[in-house]
């Protein structure tokens, strides 16, 4: 009997290219618009939506068209490729471009716009490339929640199987646009069915707090700089926990590094950047970002005004200032998918009024800072978004990190979309006095000065801010969350966060009391996995549904 072959191994899937004809087409067709999105609601209502639902429901759409060269963006691949870029090139155009130059074109420095684009696009750059080297490490796991990128990824696995989880996410939306229409923070219990219960409890408190202390306590706890001082504290701590998660490992144990050609992991839940890589990635970053900050000080002409101390001490301060805030702001938007750019940004501004920084290199060093942060916190919604779409391909970890490039250059054409669309419509905006609110803000704090005492409050709510992010661990970030939402402060948020984290735990114990055994762990195990994946579809569904009226608010700029 003749022994019959073995067949042949199947090939490993290939992911979708992001230059590719058709989806390249579409992708910059979606990135002029996202831009133009972001570009008007940061100039007249002072927001930046998440665009990324919007260009999936549009790339869904186009696979609909009765042509053979657009079936191919029936793809749920090429469908996250589009998403990445348009949502990419709406925060790169609104928050990463046009709110850094604008800062000193409202001090009256119109010299300065082009030599701050430059720098800001330096920055928007670094800022993006150093999310693509630490992505899914221990400091920014892929398994974290990242909300904004599961709401993307369940429209698209939603719009590709339909059934019940196209019913459960319609429903979530039709319930988020409903309640944003009525003026209520939907998006905030959207996070609450997804995030780290003990950071959202935090952010929830926050919230809260913010919007009752006024009332109750006769305090306005932001213009006592309350706020700031705790995320000071907290910052700084989470900075050392950062830090600390760079270790390297001895012995072993240590992982080897995917660069050096070795398999770190073949399992989604097992983060696929190696400590070694994590550290290149947050030391290289940091050389990137002191090579823009010369860029900006030649540039602003700020260079040849300065001695040489005072010079290397502003560009070490805008490099270090530069990255604290993309990993201050990353943190926060993973957790609660919510970012405090502006306040990180203003805490940076206080410190260099509180070191005398001069009026032209103090409202650069604001631009530099602004430039990085909300582009850092975008990409990783994405990446979140293709890692659960990509999470069931065999085998796994080249499908998974092929995508992630192709989002990365899908990403990179948004921003130069973004850049193009920047530079072209800056001047006939500014012209007609429409400059974003927070610039505004900037430029008149740096006219204004500091008041006396400001330093000493916020060094004094440091203290309990750090206490609680070290208390809370790296893995909550209790202290930053804590944080976050007394600067964001959003009417109901509070208590949006807070019911949803009730229904989210009375769901999971109401999936345990039908269980036969409740002494089975196993079993337990189970009904609370398929409990929290019925709270992220509703989750995602308030987030997507308050997206779509946050896009609609395009109507009431124009």
């Amino acid at each position: 009997m003749t022994e019959q072959p073995a067949p042949a191994a199947a090939a490993p899937p290939r992911h979708p290219r992001a230059l590719e004809p058709v989806t390249l087409a579409v992708t910059v067709v979606m990135s002029v618009l996202g831009a133009l999105i972001g570009v008007v609601l940061i100039t007249t209502l002072g927001v930046s939506p998440n665009t990324s639902v919007i260009g999936a429901l549009i790339a869904m759409l186009v696979g609909r068209v009765p042509l053979a060269m657009m079936r191919r963006m029936r793809s749920p691949h090429r469908q996250n490729l589009v998403q990445s870029a348009i949502s990419g090139s709406t925060f790169a155009a609104a928050n990463s471009l046009l709110t850094p130059i604008a800062v000193p074109f409202a001090l009256g420095r119109h010299d300065l716009v082009w030599p701050m684009l430059a720098g800001a696009t330096i920055g928007l750059a670094v800022d993006s490339w150093v999310l693509f080297r630490v992505f899914d490490s221990k400091l920014l796991p892929a398994t974290a929640a990242w909300p904004a990128g599961v709401a993307a990824a369940e429209t698209i696995k939603a719009g590709d199987s339909g059934g019940r989880k196209a019913a459960v996410l319609g429903a979530g939306a039709l319930v988020g646009l409903v309640g944003a229409l009525l003026k209520l923070p939907t998006s905030a219990a959207g996070v609450a069915f997804l995030g780290n219960v003990w950071a959202l409890l935090m952010f929830g408190v926050g919230l809260t707090v913010a919007q009752y202390a006024p009332g109750l306590l006769d305090v306005n706890l932001n213009a006592e700089h309350v706020p700031h001082g705790l995320m000071i504290g907290a910052g700084l701590v989470a900075l050392v926990q950062a830090l600390l998660l760079m270790r390297k490992k001895r012995g072993p144990a240590a992982e080897p590094d995917a660069e050096a050609g070795a398999a770190v992991t073949s399992e989604p839940e097992v983060p696929t950047v190696p400590e070694t890589r994590l550290r290149r990635g947050l030391l290289q970053g940091m050389g990137l970002f002191t090579i823009g900050a010369i860029v900006v000080a030649v540039g602003g002409g700020v260079a040849g005004r300065m001695s040489v101390p005072a010079l290397i001490g502003w560009v070490a301060l805008a490099a270090v200032a530069a990255l604290v805030h993309q990993l201050i702001v990353g943190l926060a938007a993973m957790h609660s998918g919510w970012f405090p750019a502006f306040a990180v940004t203003l805490i940076v501004l206080i410190v260099g009024l509180v070191l005398h920084i001069p009026t032209v290199p103090l409202a650069l060093l604001v631009g530099y800072t602004a430039s990085t942060g909300p582009a850092f916190a975008d990409i990783g919604f994405d990446f979140k978004a293709g890692w659960l779409l990509r999470k069931d391909a065999v085998p796994w970890k080249p499908f998974e990190l092929a995508g992630r490039r192709q989002q990365y250059i899908a990403q990179l054409v948004g921003f130069a979309v973004a850049l193009v669309v920047v530079a072209v419509a800056w001047h006939s905006f500014f012209a007609d006095g429409r400059i974003p609110p927070v610039s505004k803000v900037y430029a008149d704090t740096i006219g204004a000065g500091l008041d006396p005492g400001t330093m000493t409050t916020m060094l004094l709510w440091a203290i309990p801010g750090a206490l609680i992010q070290w208390l809370g661990g790296s893995s909550r970030q209790m202290g930053v969350l804590l944080a976050t939402g007394l600067l964001v402060a959003t009417p109901n948020a509070g208590w949006m966060v807070l019911g949803a984290l009730i229904v989210r735990r009375g769901y999971v114990l109401w999936r345990r009391r039908r269980l036969a055994d409740r002494g089975d762990r196993a079993a337990v195990a189970a009904s609370d996995e398929a409990a929290q994946a019925d709270m992220s579809l509703v989750g995602a569904g308030l987030v997507a549904g308050s997206s779509l009226n946050d896009v609609g608010q395009l109507t009431k700029a124009l």
